[in-house]
């Protein structure tokens, strides 16, 4: 690990907007750099487990983000956090973690690389426990109201009913910051908490400009950029196809109508470039 500094969160420029945090300890913890100025911050939390659209919904959201200068929050968990921070980081933006426990120790242990990668991206890792302290559960519960804090508002991107993530909404409300949700399929269960969210009033997040529109409305965003162009005619229709909505593999090949062996070359060629990613299980969406 980096070097673990101190600082007084009511005096520092960035962290002063934590002042609505209930109990706030009089000194927290860092490694790596913390912003040095006030700049508009989305926490994005989620399942540990999301699904394929949970996947797609949070790396949608937390690129087109970053990309507009958004600071991403997130607490380096397994699944939809792990996915928020890498997804800012790829698009060259910048993230901080919220840990929940000593920063001696980075957790959990399976994503100590990306936080190390955050740490050399110039973002941070912060954290409220002495070092030594290791991990507890409701040390968990405790971190959410600094996630939440720290950001101007507080995207679900998918959630079970019983959710830590709806745990870090409702400390989001309290200190009376935006909680959007994204929508989702009714009959999943990865998506009851966040249609519960918009039943009791949440925004709802179907692209980056409703976020953009309350935290930031002069923002220009990705979605008024034109749409990527093939090289080739196949390229065309995959890229025309995904645009449309499609996202399976099958019904990618099934809908244009090629053989799989010139479609695995086409995909792998816009991939390269950077035009499409892989969301795995022969599932495809647009960057």
């Amino acid at each position: 690990m980096s070097k673990i500094n101190e600082v007084r969160p009511l005096e520092h420029p960035y962290l002063k907007v934590l002042e609505c945090v209930d109990d706030l300890s009089k000194k927290l913890y860092y490694c790596g750099e913390l912003p040095g100025k006030r700049i508009a911050s989305v926490a994005i939390v989620g399942s540990r487990k999301p699904s394929t659209y949970g996947r797609e919904v949070t790396l949608r959201f937390a690129e087109g983000l970053a990309r507009q200068g958004i600071v991403i929050i997130s607490g380096l968990a397994l699944g939809v956090d792990a996915i928020a921070h890498q997804a800012a980081l790829d698009s060259s933006g910048t993230t901080v973690a919220v840990q929940a426990n000593g920063l001696h120790r980075l957790y959990p242990a399976s994503n100590r690389q990306l936080g190390e990668r955050i740490i050399n991206s110039g973002g941070a890792i912060i954290g409220e426990y002495e070092p030594g302290v290791d991990a507890r559960p409701y040390q968990f519960l405790q971190r959410n109201r600094i996630i939440s804090g720290l950001a101007d508002a507080v995207l679900i991107t998918e959630a079970a009913a019983r959710s830590g993530s709806l745990n870090t909404a409702g400390h989001a409300l309290t200190q009376g910051k935006f909680v959007f949700a994204v929508p989702g399929n009714i009959t999943s269960p990865m998506s009851t908490g966040c249609n519960a969210l918009l039943a009791q009033g949440a925004l709802p997040a179907t692209s980056v400009d409703d976020i953009l529109a309350v935290i930031s409305p002069r923002t220009t965003t990705d979605a008024q950029m034109p749409l990527a162009i093939g090289s080739t005619p196949l390229e065309q229709a995959i890229i025309d196809a995904l645009a449309s909505g499609l996202r399976d593999g099958d019904d990618l090949q099934t809908t244009i109508g090629c053989s799989q062996s010139e479609l695995n070359t086409a995909l792998t060629m816009l991939e390269i470039h950077g035009v499409i990613a892989s969301l795995g299980a022969n599932q495809w969406r647009l960057y």
